[in-house]
């Protein structure tokens, strides 16, 4: 996830929690109003392509590629796992934010 798609993330969840603390909403600083499963999709599919990017330039290498340097299919394979692992822990914590609102007395 870019750092302008968690920015409106906090946003969305900021003006939500405003709106059940009775609070008055204040409007964040150059949030727009954005679809959520969007930019969730938008960050599985962009790791996806790390992660076939990664594959391929492996593959590469594996079959005798002289241009693909073993440290560059390193790097790249270890950028797509991070990419992914961050992204299951932002999963993990966004459910539990789910789940305790959803158990939240009003």
């Amino acid at each position: 996830m870019s750092s302008m798609q968690i920015q409106q993330v906090l946003a969305e969840m900021r003006s939500l929690q405003a709106r059940v603390s009775g609070a008055p909403e204040a409007p964040a600083a150059g949030a727009q109003p954005s679809d959520f499963a969007n930019l969730m999709k938008s960050a599985v599919d962009q790791i996806a392509t790390m992660q076939n990017q990664a594959n391929a330039m492996a593959d590469a290498y594996e079959s005798g590629d002289k241009s693909i340097d073993l440290t560059k299919v390193m790097l790249e394979t270890q950028k797509a796992g991070l990419a992914f692992r961050a992204m299951n822990e932002v999963r993990s914590k966004l459910t539990d934010a789910y789940t305790q609102v959803m158990n939240m007395s009003v």
